[in-house]
Parts: C-alpha cells; sequence; structure tokens
C-alpha cells in the first residue's frame, strides 16, 4: 500500500533561523514503505526547489545521487528506477541553507521530523548517511531515545570500517556528493562507491 510521505509529516513551527523556510521539503513522492530497504539521507534541501531529488527533469540531486550509484555498480536512469528497487532518498534538515553550515540545534529540531519520516518504513536494513549532518541528526534522534550516539565523533574516513547499527539496520557515515559534475576527490568518490555497495548488499537478503 502506497503513501505521499509529504502528506505524512509536517513543521509545525519552522523554529529554526538559520535555514530558509521558503525552500522547506518533504518529499512529494508515492512510495510504498514495506518495499523500501535503504534510506539514504543528505545534507539539506537545495537552495532550488527544482534541484531537488524528486523535481522533474534533471535535478542536480539527482544527477550527483545516479553518479554515485553508478560507481557502485548499479545501473539507473533516474530516482525513480532507484525508488523502485526500495531505495528512498531524503534530507535530515528539511529547508535550505543560508550559509556554509547548518547549526547544531537547526539540526537536532529538524531531526524530530527525520525521526518521524524514517519511522514510516519498517523494512529498512542500511542507512546512508551522507555528510555531518546527517550523520548528526542520525545520533540526536539515537540520544533522545537513550541509547548513545550511533556514530562517533571523528573524521568519517576514519570510522568507515567497524560496523554500525541504528534501529537494527546497518547505519554508513559516508560522504555528500557535490557539485553539478560531481566534483569530488577521487579518494572519496570511491569510498562513497563502496559505502553504497555495502548498504545494497545488507539489503538483498531481504529480496532487493
Amino acid at each position: 500500500m502506497s503513501m505521499r510521505i509529504v502528506e505524512c509529516i509536517q513543521c509545525q513551527r519552522f523554529p529554526c533561523t538559520d535555514v530558509r523556510h521558503d525552500r522547506y521539503i518533504i518529499p512529494n513522492v508515492d512510495i510504498d514503505p514495506e518495499r523500501v530497504s535503504i534510506v539514504l539521507i543528505s545534507e539539506s534541501a537545495p537552495e532550488n526547489s527544482a534541484d531537488d531529488y524528486y523535481a522533474p527533469g534533471a535535478p542536480l540531486y539527482a544527477r550527483t545521487t545516479l553518479l554515485a550509484f553508478a560507481d557502485a555498480g548499479v545501473q539507473a536512469n533516474s530516482i525513480q528506477d532507484l525508488l523502485e528497487q526500495g531505495i528512498y532518498f531524503t534530507s535530515a534538515v528539511k529547508c535550505g541553507k543560508t550559509g556554509y553550515g547548518i547549526q547544531a540545534k537547526t539540526i537536532e529540531e529538524c531531526s524530530r521530523l527525520l525521526e518521524q519520516e524514517i519511522a514510516l518504513f519498517p523494512q529498512v536494513r542500511a542507512f546512508l548517511l551522507m555528510g555531518d549532518v546527517a550523520i548528526k541528526a542520525v545520533n540526536y534522534i539515537s540520544k533522545r531515545a537513550g541509547e548513545g550516539r550511533v556514530i562517533p565523533a571523528s573524521s568519517t574516513y576514519k570510522i568507515r570500517g567497524p560496523a554500525f547499527y541504528f534501529r537494527g539496520a546497518r547505519a554508513l557515515p559516508s560522504y555528500l556528493p557535490a557539485g553539478p559534475s560531481f566534483g569530488i576527490k577521487k579518494s572519496k568518490r570511491k569510498m562513497m562507491a563502496e559505502d553504497i555497495a555495502a548498504a545494497l548488499a545488507d539489503a538483498r537478503p531481504q529480496g532487493f
């Protein structure tokens, strides 16, 4: 049975002061929550709503994401193709940034929405946490539940070896695809492909 995510969760108060509330985006996509086995969490909503994962055409977030999955050996022509394979895409912060960084209190506040969102998917086998903001958001969710950090505080490349778990699913700290031409270092691009491949491997036992 499918649901439209934007109809399931909402920010009511918009208390955060360092983001653009006019760039607020909740995924406007129909999906069968039982089929989702991987949730990829990126940083924030795009500066331009036309660049969102689920925007029509060839949005920036979709282009860089498809390149990242292609590096991991996944052939897909669209975000819809990946959705049909059980991979769901969202952001930790639902509004667009006003500067380079995002305040910790904003990440914590928006993690409450993220918590409601990921609770919609009971069959998740792996979380891909793309960048520090996604990692912090999941840590906030876990700490509110009295479970402590999911991912330890350290540089991402130092913590990629051990297996971390969040709500019974693998949690993989990784990197955020950046730029219209996927402009990150080759070493990070390689590590991102490895992380995506690891998430796929965890998801396959569920029939992915």
